[in-house]
């Protein structure tokens, strides 16, 4: 069972469970803090839920963009060890 946290994004308090310390917590608050002043700030005067959606888009683009980067790396490093392999089967 995780830690209570108390939270304030968007005006909103919210009580949140965790299993990360107090850092991670504090610092994806932050992130997600951030992400929804920059949309706020972009977007002019919209109000709160489409703040929210709108941030929750940016932050699942920005998943999606690391993970298919994390993919790519994986795919080049699996490649290679595959050659290096067969180099070394090669020499044998």
């Amino acid at each position: 069972m995780g830690k209570s946290f108390t939270i304030n994004i968007l005006g909103q308090k919210l009580s949140v469970l965790s299993d990360a310390g107090d850092e991670h917590v504090a610092y994806v608050v932050k992130y997600v803090d951030d992400k929804v002043k920059e949309v706020e700030h972009a977007s002019g005067n919209i109000n709160t839920l489409n703040i929210a959606i709108l941030t929750a888009l940016n932050i699942a683009d920005e998943y999606i963009k690391y993970k298919e980067v994390k993919e790519g790396i994986c795919n080049q490093l699996e490649s290679r060890s595959e050659k290096l392999i067969n180099l070394i089967n090669e020499i044998r």
